[in-house]
């Protein structure tokens, strides 16, 4: 796996006074109007405009992007995978939370696909625009029918499908570094705790989907099974799946 603001170009006026770009971007538009110039200073000029544009664009779109993860909470799972025995939060319950915060920012999101997948799998693209900016990111996910077991349990079409929504879903999480599960508004977790059903499940579907060694994901938390993972841990090993996922 792989957004802007626009500076208003026109009359300078002392007040308010102008940022160091647009004092730029304003010396370069003059240099590009002066008919003496040659052209090969013409085409410099108006390529250093544009770059200098597209660092301001990504500055600000890294910026908002900061602004919605802070905005982000937890989502609650809401459905279940019978093959997995395990619960998940669906892309319509992550779109429904989020949507309303990211666009909210400017943010527009496109999903696709593209070459250069592994042998059965669908490469899921995501372009995350804002203004003139945009980011690419992608997973790669297994399309080849096999169920968690190994089994053939779906049609190559509906293991294209599959492919898709879960890249979708999993690309959502990514890319705005959503957790998983119940937010208690920042209770502490009893001293303790193991994790509960619900988080053994998504456990389970983050490790399935990554393809990570569950037997080297036990010992790294020095466990023998996902029941006995502490639920202070547990966002921890979200984040260490999802990693493996973008990586």
């Amino acid at each position: 796996m792989n957004l802007p603001a626009e500076n208003v170009i026109g009359a300078v006026s002392p007040i308010p006074p102008q940022s160091e770009t647009t004092a730029v971007i304003s010396m370069l538009e003059r240099i590009a109007r002066d008919p003496s110039v040659p052209m090969e200073r013409l085409e410099r000029a108006w390529q250093m405009r544009k770059e200098i544009q597209m660092e301001a664009a990504e500055e600000a779109f890294n910026e908002s992007m900061a602004a919605v993860q802070s905005k982000m909470r937890a989502v609650a799972v809401d459905a279940n995978n019978p093959q997995t025995r395990s619960r998940y939060a669906s892309y319509f319950a992550l779109d429904k939370a989020i949507r309303p915060i990211y666009s909210g920012e400017g943010f527009g999101l496109s999903f696709n696909t593209e070459d250069g997948a592994p042998t059965d799998h669908i490469r899921v693209v995501c372009y995350v625009t804002r203004g003139k900016f945009t980011r690419k990111y992608h997973v790669d996910m297994p399309a080849d029918g096999k169920g968690a077991k190994g089994g053939d349990v779906m049609t190559k079409t509906h293991a294209a499908g599959a492919a898709m929504t879960y890249g979708q879903r999993y690309l959502l999480k990514m890319i705005f570094n959503i957790a998983i599960g119940d937010d208690n508004d920042g209770n502490t977790v009893a001293a303790g705790a193991k994790i509960s059903e619900e988080q053994i499940g998504t456990l389970t579907e983050l490790i399935d989907s990554v393809g990570a060694d569950k037997a080297k994901f036990l010992r790294f938390f020095k466990i023998e099974q996902l029941t006995e993972l502490p639920a202070k841990r547990f966002q921890e090993a979200v984040n260490m799946l999802n990693a493996k996922a973008r990586g």
